[in-house]
Parts: C-alpha cells; sequence; structure tokens
C-alpha cells in the first residue's frame, strides 16, 4: 500500500511508464522502411526487436556496452534473427534516422494526461530516465509533458543510470526532496522499483510489459488504476 500522506514528490521513469516507447518506436520504424523502400513486415520485425532492445538496454544499464553499441547491436540482432542480410552502412542510417526521427512521435499510455493534471495539483512532479539526454527531452516537448514536470533527470546528463543509488539520490538533492517523502512510479521492477526502494523512497509498479509480479511494493496496469489511488 501506498502512503499518500506523506508524498511531496513524485518521480516519473518516461518510457513504457507515460510515454508509449512500443507504439512510437513502431511508427518509427515504418517511418524509416518506407523511407528506404524495404519490404520488411512491421509486425514480424517488430516481434524479433522489441524482446532484443530490452536486453541491450539491460546490457546497456549495467555498462556492459556502450551507448553507440546499443543503438547497433540491437538492429544487427534483429536483421540476423531474422535472416536478413544488410550492410554496415545501411544499419547505420536505420539507426540515425531511427533516434532522429523517435521522439517526434507524440503518443502516451491512455490516462496519462489526466493522471499528470491530477497530481500536478498537490504534488511535485519530476522525471527520472535512463534514456538518451537529448532524445529524451524531445519525446517530453513534442509530447506535451514538459509543462507538468519540475525537473527531468536523465542518467546520461546526471552520470548514473538507474538502479544505481546516485541517480536518485542527485534527483533528490536538486528536487529538494527526500526518500521518506517522495514515490517512484515505473515499469521495470529492477531499474525503477528496487533502485528507489533501496534508497528508502515508495514505489508503485506500473507493470506495462508484464514482468513477473512481486511483493516487493503496489502493481498497476494501468495508468487510470494509479488516479484511482489519489482520488
Amino acid at each position: 500500500m501506498i502512503s499518500v500522506n506523506r508524498i511531496t514528490d513524485i518521480f516519473f521513469d518516461l518510457d513504457h511508464t507515460l510515454w508509449d516507447f512500443e507504439r512510437n518506436s513502431a511508427l518509427t520504424f515504418e517511418l524509416i522502411f518506407n523511407k528506404l523502400n524495404y519490404s520488411i513486415q512491421i509486425d514480424d520485425f517488430l516481434a524479433h526487436y522489441n524482446p532484443i532492445n530490452q536486453i541491450c538496454w539491460k546490457l546497456y544499464r549495467e555498462n556492459k556496452i556502450s551507448q553507440k553499441e546499443l543503438r547497433i547491436q540491437r538492429l544487427v540482432q534483429t536483421f540476423n534473427s531474422l535472416n536478413i542480410n544488410i550492410k554496415v552502412k545501411d544499419l547505420k542510417d536505420i539507426s540515425y534516422m531511427y533516434i532522429e526521427n523517435l521522439s517526434k512521435f507524440p503518443h502516451l499510455f491512455d490516462g496519462a494526461t489526466d493522471l499528470l493534471k491530477h497530481l500536478k495539483r498537490n504534488y511535485k512532479l519530476h522525471i527520472i530516465t535512463n534514456g538518451f539526454d537529448r532524445v529524451q527531452r524531445f519525446k517530453i516537448k513534442n509530447s506535451g509533458l514538459k509543462p507538468y514536470f519540475n525537473f527531468v533527470f536523465t542518467a546520461e546528463e546526471v552520470g548514473y543510470k538507474k538502479p544505481h543509488p546516485k541517480i536518485f539520490e542527485i534527483a533528490m538533492k536538486i528536487s529538494g526532496s527526500t526518500p521518506y517523502r517522495s514515490l517512484m512510479i515505473g515499469d521495470s521492477f529492477e531499474a525503477d522499483i528496487q533502485g528507489a526502494l533501496k534508497l528508502g523512497m515508495q514505489a508503485l509498479h506500473f507493470n506495462s510489459h508484464n514482468e513477473p509480479e512481486h511483493k516487493s511494493c503496489s502493481i498497476v496496469y494501468s495508468l487510470n488504476d494509479i488516479l484511482k489511488i489519489f482520488n
């Protein structure tokens, strides 16, 4: 259960929590493949790409691959799994086009705007994201999220990735909050939930891509369920 009465600051993850990564990513690849005249079935491509992307992000979060390697390897592995031969130059072009176009798509999860409008009345809202700084800030601006948030903390800017305690500690210091008065809402059990709980924050798991259930904190499956908690 969430102890709502002690909360003054709420920290959100961005991708898979507010910003609908899968939907926006699909539209981005569709745009790229059309521009390049690739006859690739987008559903087949995404069925391979999405889980590979999750694995690559975990490796990046654990500092086992670089940002550059993440951008290329997720594409290399996807095309390999589809048995599609593609030139290195074409991979680099797709990677560049993906980063340049992804943030232009503004789709949020259902209920995101209503939730933020409601919470903004009584709480200071912030974002903590492991995503690339420039891309994340464009996503926030283009999707209309910017007015709702006091501070945005990106791992690239701070120098630490969730679940490292330093990114949460820096967020506490700059926002003027404390772990006791703060709630973290995110989709990743490892990065968002465990990271926040270890620092003494409350956490709420928005389980948007069906991670295993647990008893570490409350779990919700829609943003409307979060709104009910704060009504």
